[in-house]
């Protein structure tokens, strides 16, 4: 048996030392993560471990003889004992810190109304991110500002609320060609051959009148207005660029001679004069006019606000006359845009469902794209006996306005 642990206390010693070592290695090493954010495109997670040496184990046997019968062996192992390190892994993280993309701006110039487009263009923005400014105005006094500005104007969008407006930039040299992505998806009759422009919705021309008035009593056509019973009961409004528009298209359909002939005996029934539309709709429910000559649209606003017992009431012309004209409210981009990109996401935004169906949901006018479907309000196409004039024939607005100042109508 001594003979036996004589030859094998060398492997079993050997084996203590090794879980000894192992066990003391394992309770004395301590990790510590250490990370650092580094700002680059890509995140990469690296772990460096930094390898401790460790020491070796000196293993020595001294053997002792004693004399006698008895033979002694002791074996003495010196072991070098590490004094516990700590065992860093730094773990480098590249942090990849995306610089968003600044949308950019778009400057608007409308000659719609804050209160008819304002909300579609916060929709816009909020969709997009794009910093928009908008300058409402009036549509030619807008147009007029835009050439004044030159190439030093900052705007991208000019808005109108006509034709006429529109055609007047463009003849100006002052809107570009629109991409087909843009004017592909207007109706034909929303849009000029050109393509300088699309039109963002329609609008109708009507007689607003007092509901009491009698149906049969009712004009049939824009002559009968002249007729002396009507004198002192009449509304227009010679500012308003929809009420110029239409006189352009009469002067397209009657002939300058007839159009002037018609303005006089107008003037001999002696309108009241109003700064725009909404006022003749209130006043023709209030009973001051009986007749007001309008845009469709004005009418379903005050009903949808004061219910049906609202005292005014829509004529559509069915003689196919100027009185039936409709007319699109539309936009381009300014040839001296800075930001056309933005310009064009606006006007595919404006052309898209959603917002077609704002314009007849809630302003009540006439979606300029298929598929979206006409307020309950409004009478279609067929009913209202459209005239045939282009869109390109009511870009004169000069041609109205110079008659206008003739006959004194405008100071």
């Amino acid at each position: 048996m001594r003979r036996f642990l004589k030859n094998n206390l060398g492997l079993f010693g050997g084996l203590v030392l090794m879980l000894f070592v192992f066990g003391a290695c394992a309770a004395d090493i301590e990790v510590v993560e250490v990370v650092k954010e580094v700002p680059v495109e890509v995140v990469v997670e690296k772990e460096v471990v930094k390898e401790v040496p460790v020491e070796v184990v000196v293993e020595k046997e001294v053997i002792k003889e004693v004399p006698g019968d008895v033979v002694t062996v002791t074996k003495e192992i010196e072991v070098i004992k590490e004094v516990p390190k700590t065992v860093t892994v730094e773990k480098v993280v590249e942090v990849e810190k995306e610089v968003v993309k600044d949308p950019g701006e778009l400057v608007i110039y409308s000659g719609r109304s804050e209160i008819l487009i304002g909300s579609l263009v916060k929709m816009f923005e909020e969709a997009t991110g794009i910093d928009v400014r908008a300058k409402y105005g009036k549509t030619f006094p807008i147009a007029a500002m835009i050439l004044e500005e030159g190439n030093n104007s900052p705007a991208d969008i000019y808005i109108a609320q006509d034709p006429g407006g529109l055609g007047f930039l463009s003849s100006e040299g002052r809107l570009i060609t629109l991409p087909g992505s843009v004017t592909d998806r207007v109706a034909d009759w929303a849009k000029p051959r050109d393509g300088s422009w699309v039109g963002l919705s329609g609008r109708a021309r009507t007689l607003v009148h007092t509901a009491s008035i009698n149906e049969s009593e009712l004009p049939a056509s824009l002559e009968d207005l002249t007729d002396p019973k009507w004198k002192g009961k009449l509304g227009w409004a010679p500012t308003n660029s929809s009420f110029q528009t239409m006189i352009t298209g009469m002067r397209v359909l009657w002939g300058e001679e007839k159009t002037r002939a018609w303005l006089q005996d107008m003037l001999a029934n002696e309108p009241i004069i109003y700064p725009k539309n909404t006022p003749q709709v209130a006043a023709a429910a209030a009973g001051e006019i009986s007749i007001g000559l309008v845009n469709h649209y004005y009418l379903h606003r005050f009903v949808s606000e004061h219910g049906d017992g609202f005292n005014a009431r829509n004529r559509y012309l069915s003689d196919g006359g100027p009185g039936s004209l409709v007319m699109v409210a539309g936009a381009g981009i300014l040839d001296t845009s800075e930001n056309k990109t933005n310009a064009e996401k606006f006007l595919m935004f404006m052309t898209s469902k959603v917002a077609q169906q704002y314009f007849t949901g809630q302003i009540y006018e006439y979606p300029v794209v298929d598929g979206v479907k006409t307020h309950k309000f409004l009478p279609s196409f067929d009913e209202l006996q459209m005239p045939d004039v282009t869109i390109e024939d009511l870009a004169d607005l000069k041609g109205t306005q110079k008659i206008f100042l003739d006959l004194g109508m405008l100071d």
